[in-house]
């Protein structure tokens, strides 16, 4: 259960980076994301979490 809470925190890290250091680049992306078809966007999204799923089973 520890390792879910460390997981999160990362995430969460990770995730905070980019508005905290780049907030007018941050604004235009999401705003360009926000264009973007749904079947683009989870296309998207599948193809990250398998590359996430992929890297975290080398790891292991």
């Amino acid at each position: 259960m520890e390792i879910l809470w460390q997981s999160i925190a990362l995430v969460l890290l990770l995730e905070g980076i980019g508005p905290l250091l780049f907030p007018n680049k941050w604004r235009s992306y999401l705003r360009r994301l926000s264009e973007e078809p749904a079947s683009g966007l989870r296309q998207v999204g599948a193809v990250l979490c398998g590359m996430a799923g992929l890297i975290y089973l080398f790891l292991l």
